[in-house]
């Protein structure tokens, strides 16, 4: 059966999977969501005996259905190679009474290589497919992670340009390096005076601009987006929690049938939106747990009802969260309003007016899956410093908002469900901020060495990403403010 997809802004426009993946945004605004969340059609047990490449076809096929079977395999087979440096692409570490989905053993070792990866792939088959001509342009806002695994995935594909946009003093300095000393003859990377939230206002505003949408026409291009915003991005996140909870039962730490928990790091709201998809599936997933930082507008939201972005933007130790508008809650908001796009459209119509909307009473008691809390910069110190203390394992700042928000959990709820905690990106990211938290000592050390210290500490070989920007030259390093973001597309386009 061929599922389609509806913009969350209007039903009247409907796409297939390819088409979906190739615009990325809808022509209103909206995102494209699944007509109906489809069922699980293979056993755990089966799952269970699967590798990682077998589990991504067994989901992704119930949502790309417009794929022949060739062609998604083919995908999946060139996106989760050797780039990957573990054996089991996706690890479970058991600490402290957890279990940690290391979801950043990439080329860029953060979780969004699982879901970058792939997207050039279903990109270019999705272009072959709908016999487009036009050379893509991803264009993209990112607030540290998105814009490198995005990079690294497009760097050099036939037929696409990539333009990165993140915010210049929003981002770790290894997260900024990784993206400026990215080489590729089609790749760019800008950075604004702003924050991530004009960053991703810029490039909606972009892709909403018809004017702007014929210019590029006639030059030969159209855009599409690497965002979480693609489906293409999100279908393969739902992936790894249906393969970390085969993998559970298949190690015996949970019964097939089992109920687990999840607790996601969240700022745009794409991973926890996956992991929700996959409950809806029919995996045995229990509370889903949303763990903020000091930027608490989606705790604030799942707590009242009501999503208020009028508040101060908060820098903190896990930048890829500061966010004040989670651009993915809108699937959610079209799900639990019943395919309402209507509702939808005026939801968001309220948020891009006066930044506030309340949701209605039902839809509130359709929440009821999501506990959220949130974490302070001290509160995440602490807990990267007592898992290191008790456990020697050592994680990264944006983890462990995710692990103090999970003991917020139980001690509010005396919940003892198994629960996975959703490890979205390696410490070696954040190294000032990891080992600041472990010992204050270290501040007094440069970047690089801090690298080695924290490899003496973990005995965890530093990656690969790491050891190539050391000493890369940097190749990007134009700046703008966010009123220019229009006219340096054109300019690196020459339009």
């Amino acid at each position: 059966m061929n599922l389609i997809y509806k913009s969350t802004r209007n039903n009247e426009e409907t796409v297939t999977a390819s088409e979906a993946i190739l615009k990325g945004l809808a022509n209103d605004g909206g995102l494209f969501a699944p007509t109906t969340i489809p069922a699980l059609d293979v056993s755990v047990e089966a799952l269970s005996k699967m590798s990682y490449q077998e589990v991504a076809y067994e989901v992704m096929k119930l949502y790309l259905t417009d794929f022949t079977e060739e062609e998604l395999k083919n995908c999946i087979n060139k996106a989760y190679d050797k780039k990957f440096d573990t054996t089991e692409i996706a690890p479970i570490k058991k600490a402290d009474g957890a279990y940690y989905l290391e979801l950043f053993h990439g080329s860029t070792i953060a979780f969004k290589d699982m879901a970058l990866s792939i997207l050039p792939y279903l990109l270019t088959t999705s272009a072959k497919k709908n016999n487009v001509k036009n050379e893509i342009v991803i264009l993209t806002a990112t607030s540290g992670d998105t814009g490198k695994a995005a990079l690294a995935g497009f760097a050099d594909v036939e037929g696409t340009k990539i333009i990165v946009f993140y915010p210049k003093n929003g981002v770790s300095p290894i997260q900024e390096k990784q993206m400026v000393t990215q080489k590729g003859a089609n790749t760019h990377v800008i950075g604004i005076t702003g924050n991530f939230d004009d960053a991703q206002t810029g490039v909606k505003n972009m892709f909403a601009d018809k004017e702007l949408a014929k210019e590029m026409e006639a030059a030969g291009y159209q855009f599409s987006s690497a965002n979480s915003i693609n489906i293409g991005r999100l279908v393969p996140q739902i992936v790894y929690y249906v393969y970390a909870y085969s993998r559970l039962v298949a190690k015996g730490e949970l019964n097939n049938g089992e109920t687990m928990n999840v607790v996601v790091p969240t700022g745009n709201f794409g991973n926890i939106l996956a992991a929700y998809y996959a409950k809806n599936m029919g995996l045995p997933i229990g509370k889903l747990i949303c763990a903020s930082n000091e930027n608490k507008v989606l705790y604030d939201f799942l707590t009242t009802g009501t999503y208020d972005r009028n508040r101060e933007f908060v820098l903190t130790n896990s930048p890829s969260m500061d966010i004040l508008i989670s651009s993915n809650l809108e699937r959610l908001l079209y799900k639990i309003a019943g395919n309402d796009a209507a509702k939808t459209a005026e939801l968001m119509k309220a948020l891009s007016g006066n930044g506030v909307y309340t949701i209605t009473e039902d839809m509130k008691k359709a929440l009821t899956d999501f506990y959220g809390n949130f974490a302070t910069e001290a509160e995440t110190a602490e807990v990267i410093k007592e898992l290191y203390d008790k456990e020697k394992y050592i994680i990264d700042t944006h983890t462990a908002v995710a692990a103090k928000v999970y003991q917020k959990y139980v001690k509010d709820t005396a919940d003892t469900t198994k629960t996975l905690i959703a490890s979205t990106a390696s410490p070696y990211k954040f190294t000032r901020s990891v080992m600041n938290a472990i010992d204050s000592a270290y501040d007094s050390k440069g970047d690089f060495e801090l690298v080695d210290e924290l490899n003496r500490l973990s005995g965890v070989k530093v990656p690969n990403a790491i050891e190539e920007i050391r000493n890369a030259d940097i190749l990007h390093n134009t700046v703008c403010d966010k009123e220019e973001m229009v006219s340096k597309v054109k300019e690196f386009l020459n339009i």
